[in-house]
């Protein structure tokens, strides 16, 4: 088997792994996580969210499933407890139990192309998550700079503990990103996050934009377009020529920030940017 190659997404500040594992793991999640669980086939992977009741994002999670038994998500580390905590509220009498495997388990960034040699993959955009051992050898390619730029060129968002339950999920796109079933039963959020789609566009969406300087923005900051248009930073990485380069929600067009009076305070921002998919009309 050759060394898996690839950026190491795993330092204490990066991405942990919290596992689902039994009998009843893919119907409890079923339950919980706006993705169709049931329906993920064994190896199969996808992105997913986990909501509060009122449907805002509590955290965003690169969701797979090694076997039938069971099912890991690679999510920031900061909120695993927080997710662990929420999820184990509505085990009851599911046969399934949920465990922090961060210090046995490193999340590796890889090419899409890349052989997998992990103990399970996700596919992340046009690449992929590859989740081994934590003793196991790797070898070192790219920052983890360059894969967070592209993280943002690709408009994938992130949920940090400074942002979560701050957006419902079509704020996030998630709906764009194949993170939601709506055919699916109920779960957590699913009513407002439902009647959002169903009955009203949503008029606050992620969209990309730059940031020149001076000073530097965070998750959980608040921005504002040169239209007036107020911002809430979602995700920032440094860009390769300077200044920074972000996620940010706002309202969706500067027609509809002029009906809502004057311009919004805070650090100025260019954009917004091309996104590789399409925001709906």
């Amino acid at each position: 088997m050759s060394m898996p190659v690839g950026v190491d997404l795993s330092g204490v500040d990066g991405l942990g792994v919290l596992a689902v594992r039994g009998a009843d793991a893919a119907r409890f999640l079923q339950g919980q996580l706006s993705a169709d669980t049931e329906k993920l086939a064994p190896g199969a992977s996808t992105l997913t969210g986990l909501h509060n009741p009122q449907g805002r994002v509590t955290a965003v999670l690169a969701l797979t499933r090694p076997s039938a038994d069971e099912l890991l998500a690679a999510l920031p580390r900061g909120l695993i407890a927080t997710v662990a905590q929420r999820l184990g509220k509505y085990l009851f009498r599911a046969k399934a139990r949920i465990s922090d495997e961060s210090d046995a388990l490193r999340v590796l960034g890889a090419s899409g192309t890349a052989e997998h040699t992990g103990y399970a993959d996700i596919r992340w955009g046009e690449r992929r998550l590859l989740l081994l051992p934590r003793d196991a050898d790797f070898q070192a390619a790219g920052s983890l700079a360059a894969w967070e730029l592209a993280d943002i060129a690709a408009g994938l968002p992130q949920v940090y503990p400074a942002t979560s339950d701050a957006f419902v999920a079509q704020m996030l796109n998630l709906d764009l990103l194949g993170a939601i079933a709506f055919d699916k039963g109920c779960y957590t959020g699913q009513e407002v996050i439902a009647r959002a789609h169903y009955r009203g566009r949503v008029k606050r969406r992620l969209q990309r934009w730059h940031h020149a300087g001076p000073g530097s923005l965070a998750p959980g900051d608040t921005a504002r377009a040169r239209d007036g248009r107020a911002l809430s930073v979602v995700r920032v990485a440094d860009a390769a020529g300077g200044g920074q380069e972000l996620l940010a929600v706002g309202n969706f067009t500067a027609a509809e920030t002029a009906e809502g009076g004057a311009a919004a305070a805070g650090i100025v921002v260019d954009g917004p940017l091309p996104l590789p998919y399409h925001l709906p009309d």
